[in-house]
């Protein structure tokens, strides 16, 4: 099924939404197991770097906002919807909200590991230095729907 096909399936349930814009897209790291991990229900929170928005010129989330969680090959899996977002630093990400991130050992210190592994080459790819007061953009999201 493709993206709007899945968009028409999940309007069809949820007519309240119909008016309502939405994106598409992937976890940047394992997209699959991460996408699987959201229609579960065990992930229900994630984090990216504020210097990705600003390099690309991409408007920050928004509470209510919907998205199309993708696979690996860019299928639709399910459809979240955003509860809240905010910024911290690197440093000051929370035990709790790793915990909702839902992966590995759901751990501040697993977070951290695999989040700092993840980073340091993203930020080099924009030609700035990882470190641990970057500011992250957190998202806390409900899934809506699932395939």
């Amino acid at each position: 099924m493709n993206i709007d096909e899945f968009w028409d399936k999940f309007i069809t349930e949820y007519p309240i939404y119909q008016d309502v814009s939405y994106t598409a897209w992937q976890f940047g790291v394992d997209a699959t197991d991460l996408a699987e991990l959201v229609s579960q229900g065990i992930k229900t929170a994630t984090t990216s770097g504020l210097a990705f928005y600003i390099e690309e010129e991409e408007p920050l989330p928004k509470v209510n906002d919907l998205s199309i969680v993708l696979d690996a090959q860019d299928h639709p899996v399910c459809i979240i919807k955003n509860t809240k977002v905010y910024q911290v630093p690197f440093c000051e990400v929370s035990e709790k909200h790793a915990y909702k991130e839902g992966e590995g050992s759901r751990t501040l210190t697993y977070w951290r590991n695999v989040h700092r592994d993840f980073f340091i080459p993203e930020y080099a790819s924009i030609n700035q230095t990882f470190d641990e007061d970057q500011i992250m953009v957190c998202e806390e999201f409900e899934c809506l729907f699932t395939k």
